[in-house]
């Protein structure tokens, strides 16, 4: 009988709750009002002739290269980050070999290196989801071949200083340390372009998050040129479809736009992080991996904010469903039991939320704190 490999047969498998989506999307962390009036336009003008064509990648990595600010050789486009990640691992993991990856995080990285056959060692983050460096450096070793981490992280919107990553890269020349910086925009900062310093050391990025584009696919990986040829390898020449590739150089064009959505999403994150704090804290307690009920959120770096609602978890999604607002219950990652992740965006959408926020915390009888 046919049998898949071990390694699939046991890996864990990844389930999006991606069924009845309507509404307000601010579940999936996606850009909540869509791409770039430019790329619709761009749409509308495509023919029959151009879909029938082969797409050709190279042409939209030129364009890429510039707006990045990096050479044609240290970059490959690719289908989302998800397939970044892919070919990372497919380039550099076997069954006899380890990845490290700190928990909670994306769930792509420990899904495509278990798929290898590599053995995944998870370190838990520290206090308040603080990456805990030192663990990591006592992980490494000789079998290690893949450390990957998300910056801003997801679901927690936590930030790893650079210097940090930077010592992770030098401390592990054979393996590859894989930054995705998917929510960089929210962020600011960047590693890249720190291959030049370390060459194990890639970067990825989207086109998913502050472009608007989640349903074309478009995603970026950057490292060191060498490396990048032995990427390049693994890769389909036609990972990307015409659409998506048609549609990139106005996306990237349209600065305007982009920085606008940009900054009300920095904007709305700050709202949102203020509303909160009038029910809950911030302040260190004995949430992570305890079971306080008071509500706690986690300042974020990313387009999200990760917040804590105890016995009032479910309630609260569902009554933010019944006013048309979806968000996203992330009890089922590490140290996340009863955390609900709440992504914001355009500057309507998120004085819609907080206004649905308010009446849902009135109804479940979430108070204000009292001054002391």
């Amino acid at each position: 009988m046919l049998r898949a490999r071990e390694s699939i047969r046991s890996m864990k498998e990844y389930h999006p709750p991606l069924g009845d989506r309507e509404g307000l999307r601010l579940d999936f962390n996606e850009n909540t009002q869509g791409c770039s009036p430019r790329v619709l336009e761009r749409l509308r003008g495509l023919n029959g002739e151009a879909l029938a064509k082969y797409p050709v990648r190279e042409k939209g990595e030129v364009v890429v290269a510039a707006h990045l600010g990096v050479s044609t050789d240290e970059l490959l486009l690719t289908n989302g980050t998800d397939e970044a990640i892919h070919l990372v691992c497919e380039t550099y993991l076997q069954p006899d070999h380890e990845a490290i990856v700190v928990v909670p995080t994306f769930a792509m990285f420990e899904i495509y290196a278990a798929a290898t056959g590599a053995r995944v060692i998870s370190i838990p983050a520290g206090q308040d989801f603080a990456f805990p460096t030192p663990s990591v450096l006592d992980a490494i070793n000789e079998r290690t071949r893949l450390i990957a981490v998300a910056n801003p992280n997801n679901p927690t919107g936590t930030f790893v200083p650079l210097s940090d990553l930077m010592d992770m890269a030098r401390a592990a020349p054979n393996a590859a340390v894989l930054v995705d910086e998917a929510y960089f925009e929210f962020s600011g900062e960047t590693i890249a372009p720190g291959w030049r310093e370390a060459p194990n050391l890639f970067v990825s990025r989207t086109f998913s998050k502050a472009y608007g584009m989640a349903g074309l696919r478009i995603g970026v990986l950057m490292g060191d040129r060498d490396q990048m040829g032995m990427v390049r390898r693994a890769s389909s020449p036609y990972n990307l479809n015409s659409v998506a590739l048609a549609c990139l150089p106005d996306a990237l064009a349209d600065r305007d736009y982009v920085q606008k959505y940009v900054a009300d999403t920095i904007e709305g994150r700050a709202q949102l992080e203020h509303e909160l704090h009038k029910f809950g804290t911030t302040e260190t307690t004995e949430l992570h991996g305890g079971s306080t009920e008071e509500l706690r959120f986690w300042p974020s770096r990313a387009n999200f904010v990760l917040t804590h609602l105890g016995e009032n978890c479910k309630s609260f999604v569902a009554n933010m469903r019944e006013r048309g607002i979806l968000v996203r219950d992330r009890s089922a990652d590490y140290g996340c039991k009863d955390c609900v992740r709440i992504t914001v965006g355009a500057r309507e959408h998120n004085d819609r939320l907080l206004s649905a926020l308010r009446e849902v915390f009135t109804e479940l009888e979430v108070r204000e704190k009292v001054a002391r």
